[in-house]
């Protein structure tokens, strides 16, 4: 079923590039609260891109078969387990874990049980908390992939997303090492052995430029991606951290939301349940190219110097 995108009177994004034709930018909310770790976004993802299917292993660390985003796998569902102490209750029985997978007292109204956990045999001891996410390319404000693509086969489209034209990459990896996140891959050709084209999201640039929600927000049963306007997702997600903070669950935090970060903000941004370097996602990320204006001017005034030394020099030995 067809789903329009929001009509809202939010600033068009990036107006200067595409004057008019510019819409409200747009992106992913990932509520890691509500993955169940079922992989659905990954298999559509796969299916509506043709990203080819990978070898999958045991990797011995988790449940988790597809290890980490890259050229063939756009999404990538994490499986992270937490060891927990078990609070028991008065009569030494463990109580069960909530949704979430933090351990309560029966008796309280949500607030976190503090662990009592018995000394004796069999009562108590250690349980596991899974940690589910989603990752996908962040499709930063400030994209340094964008910065250092020679080819202009990276763009920034009418909806503040970042793509990448296969018939314009050449496979340099410029912005494989650019990439803050990890995030792009390459993809070796089978008609040139040895050449690789970059391959990462496109947040479905195919659908979403026609109103219609990506594959993966599309296939989540539990609405833990959410698609629409970037800034209303961000109000939304606002919210919904209040509303677990209310609820006792109090390390829930938004991670890529602020557009005063390292990268100007994401446009597919988290809401966490620990820290980032839990999830493998680096805690201050910056944008690689941050940093480049005043690497070449002062390289350009090393340059300056060191011709009007030459000329000195030059003039001086004339003289």
């Amino acid at each position: 079923m067809r789903r329009e995108l929001p009509v809202v009177s939010k600033p068009a994004a990036w107006p200067e590039s595409y004057g008019s034709e510019a819409k409200p930018r747009v992106g992913f909310f990932t509520d890691t609260t509500l993955c169940i770790g079922c992989k659905a976004c990954e298999v559509a993802c796969k299916q509506w891109n043709d990203v080819p299917s990978e070898d999958f292993r045991w990797y011995g660390w988790s449940h988790d078969n597809t290890g980490s985003l890259g050229a063939d796998t756009w999404r990538h569902v994490a499986f992270i387990e937490q060891a927990q102490p078990i609070p028991v209750s008065g009569d030494g029985a463990a109580v069960a874990p909530d949704v979430l997978g933090r351990w309560r007292d029966p008796d309280e109204s949500g607030a976190p049980a503090t662990p009592r956990v018995s000394d004796g045999d069999g009562d108590g001891g250690t349980g596991v908390r899974w940690l589910m996410s989603s990752d996908v390319c962040k499709h930063c404000t400030d994209a340094a992939c964008l910065d250092v693509c020679p080819t202009g086969a990276l763009f920034r489209t009418e909806l503040g997303t970042v793509v990448v034209q296969q018939d314009v990459c050449n496979g340099c990896g410029y912005c494989v090492a650019a990439c803050p996140f990890g995030v792009i891959g390459r993809r070796e050709r089978e008609d040139v052995p040895g050449h690789g084209l970059a391959q990462k999201c496109t947040l479905c640039y195919d659908r979403t430029r026609d109103g219609i929600e990506p594959a993966c927000a599309k296939a989540c049963p539990t609405e833990s991606i959410q698609f629409g306007d970037l800034e209303e997702l961000r109000e939304r997600a606002a919210r919904r951290v209040d509303e677990l903070h209310e609820r006792g669950t109090t390390d829930a935090r938004l991670y890529g939301a602020d557009p005063d970060d390292g990268v100007g903000g994401f446009g597919a941004f988290f809401l966490l349940l620990d820290e980032p370097e839990v999830y493998g996602l680096p805690p201050d990320p910056v944008a690689t190219t941050r940093h480049l204006p005043s690497i070449w001017g002062a390289a350009v005034a090393a340059a300056g110097a060191l011709a009007a030394m030459t000329l000195v020099a030059v003039s001086g030995r004339r003289s």
